[in-house]
């Protein structure tokens, strides 16, 4: 049986900024607090030798660390958001019952 996404009334709908805000703070939080937990364990110098680019500055690898978090953060509210999202189920006859 194929699941098609609810159809909620205009009335329902969460404006477009408050979506993307309530997944972009909570991962943008994240990523800092992820940021200062891996670059005090791990030197961005030491690290940007490692990967090939030892005339990267300090700042450069924690702004890109930070941003590389803050992406991979989104990503996973994005689809948290998408997935926690309810559902209809189509049955047989073409009718929509609610999971």
């Amino acid at each position: 049986m194929p699941t098609l996404p609810v159809n909620r009334r205009p009335s329902e709908e969460l404006p477009v900024v408050q979506r993307i805000v309530s997944v972009m703070w909570p991962s943008f939080v994240t990523a800092a607090a992820s940021t200062i937990v891996f670059f005090a364990l791990f030197d961005p110098s030491d690290l940007a030798r490692l990967l090939g680019f030892p005339e990267l500055s300090a700042f450069a690898a924690y702004t890109a660390g930070f941003f590389g978090f803050w992406l991979s953060t989104s990503i996973s509210s994005t689809l948290s958001g998408y997935f926690s999202q309810p559902t209809y189920r189509a049955n047989s006859n073409g009718s929509l019952d609610r999971e």
